[in-house]
């Protein structure tokens, strides 16, 4: 019988300017985003992330998440 919890990842954009800003989101192993499911907001913020990235965001990481 496996008791393991299940895994949950994020995938983080890092601010290149404020160290400990960015943003992150629920995603799969492979970093793959669930447009679907985020909010209006949060789908907004995914898309504008994506867009700056190497201007004001780091090239997103996956990441085990925080909330379980």
């Amino acid at each position: 019988m496996n008791h393991s919890m299940p895994t949950h990842y994020e995938l983080r954009f890092q601010s290149l300017f404020c160290s400990g800003r960015g943003y992150a989101f629920p995603c799969d192993p492979q970093g793959h985003v669930d447009l679907a499911n985020l909010s209006k907001r949060a789908r907004d913020n995914y898309l504008y992330a994506r867009t700056v990235v190497g201007r004001e965001f780091a090239w997103p990481t996956v990441q085990l998440s925080a909330l379980h």
